[in-house]
């Protein structure tokens, strides 16, 4: 992670990246109301208030940004340079968590920590959240736990879990799910003339064979009896 700059270079870093990083912007008029870069703002000012010990007006902020964005970041967090947190929804960065420079982070990504019953034995002032590297790409749903380390251009892909450090330009995936072929395709009835397409009447009880539901009842049994359920 490069030195910190001036705080209006560093938005005006973050605003830049959006743009780049965005193909459905294209001005940075319209980035101005990007979620993930309003998220990104709001956290560069709260993380000031919050280094000169104003707790209480930086939880403020951050809780105003949760509102509004769907994005939570404790304000004790460290963001590196041109972080770009695409669509935003449900992401959630620990109290010691460490971004690095360059990080893409997708939505309903987490930077947590292992949980209390493991965090209330740690030393006081040890991390608890994870340290990303520079340019690493956090999948959507990616889950990275704990004081581990994550190597500089590692990607961590949709759905995966994290709970060790992973060495510069890693690659981890979550399983693919199974895909299994399903029962043959049954026909879809026709509820106007009370038989299934290209089959024999398929009728429900209380249906005279070849003739329309009289009644909604009528109409559910159809369906079920036909297999379309």
């Amino acid at each position: 992670m490069s030195e910190e700059l001036p705080l209006l270079r560093t938005l005006g870093e973050d605003l830049a990246v959006v743009v780049a990083r965005d193909p459905s912007l294209s001005s940075r008029l319209q980035a101005v109301g990007h979620t993930g870069l309003s998220a990104v703002w709001t956290h560069r000012l709260a993380h000031r208030l919050y280094r000169r010990r104003l707790r209480t007006a930086a939880s403020l902020l951050a809780r105003i940004a949760r509102r509004r964005t769907g994005v939570e970041i404790h304000p004790g967090a460290v963001l590196g340079r041109r972080v770009f947190i695409d669509h935003g929804a449900s992401v959630v960065i620990g109290q010691t968590a460490v971004v690095g420079d360059d990080v893409t982070i997708y939505q309903q990504v987490t930077l947590g920590a292992v949980g209390w019953w493991t965090d209330n034995d740690r030393p006081p002032g040890a991390r608890r959240h994870p340290v990303v590297g520079d340019g690493v790409i956090l999948g959507a749903n990616a889950t990275v736990l704990g004081p581990v380390t994550i190597g500089d251009r590692a990607l961590i892909g949709a759905m995966a879990t994290v709970t060790e450090d992973l060495p510069p330009g890693a690659r981890v995936y979550a399983p693919r799910s199974v895909v299994r072929p399903g029962p043959g395709l049954r026909p879809v009835p026709d509820t106007a003339a009370g038989t299934a397409r290209g089959t024999t009447p398929a009728d429900g009880p209380g249906v005279t064979p070849g003739t329309a539901p009289g009644t909604a009842s009528d109409a559910v049994r159809l369906l079920a009896s036909a297999g379309s359920w």
